[in-house]
């Protein structure tokens, strides 16, 4: 069974958030294919409700999935934002999170996407990362949160966070290793001409 990926959108998030970890995905198991296998992620792109989503600068996306009508997911992925307060304001959005996040078996964030784990009550008392300008606010934002900086994410086991922006390819690339290979992940990085370590101090 392919491991089922839903990257959760919403109005103003940042497209290399999500666009990033999509395209890392999509990757790997197109590699999978050229080998003759079977391709390992299963990539859903939806948004609460169903409806179309403007990023931040203003492209549009369309023809997306109500997560609403989504039983589950293997792999939960939230893009972070510009505008946090907005979106951790966003009930529907946090309670989206909350519901998908208790029956995946990973939970993944983007940047300042860390900010609506964290609102869902999914970062207490773990180790946590964000982009670098907003390290001390996450700390600040729940009880017992370690916020880990001069990484590019931190793997707390059922979730995950990371950096700013690119970071999000990082993690992704850490998740094609932790669910197939760090081989598969480094010939995902190279597809991808970017340079990956397994380790994510570096």
């Amino acid at each position: 069974m392919a491991t089922r990926a839903l990257i959760l959108l919403y109005d103003g998030f940042d497209l290399i958030d999500a666009g990033g970890p999509y395209e890392v995905l999509l990757t790997a198991s197109r590699l999978l294919q050229r080998d003759g296998l079977a391709p390992e992620f299963e990539v859903v792109l939806a948004t609460p409700g169903g409806g179309d989503v403007t990023a931040f600068g203003g492209m549009t996306l369309t023809r997306l999935e109500d997560s609403d009508q989504i039983g589950g997911c293997d792999l939960l992925i939230v893009p972070g934002t510009i505008d946090v307060a907005c979106a951790v304001g966003d009930g529907m959005l946090i309670e989206t999170i909350e519901r998908l996040a208790r029956g995946a078996g990973m939970t993944a964030s983007v940047c300042t996407g860390s900010f609506l784990l964290a609102r869902a009550g999914l970062l207490d008392g773990a180790p946590a990362t964000t982009h670098w300008e907003d390290l001390s606010d996450l700390a600040a934002c729940a009880d017992g949160i370690e916020a880990v900086g001069g990484v590019r994410w931190v793997d707390a086991g059922a979730v995950l966070t990371s950096g700013g922006l690119t970071s999000g390819m990082h993690l992704a690339l850490h998740l094609v290793a932790r669910i197939t290979s760090v081989d598969l992940a480094l010939r995902t990085a190279r597809q991808l001409d970017m340079d990956w370590s397994p380790d994510p101090a570096r």
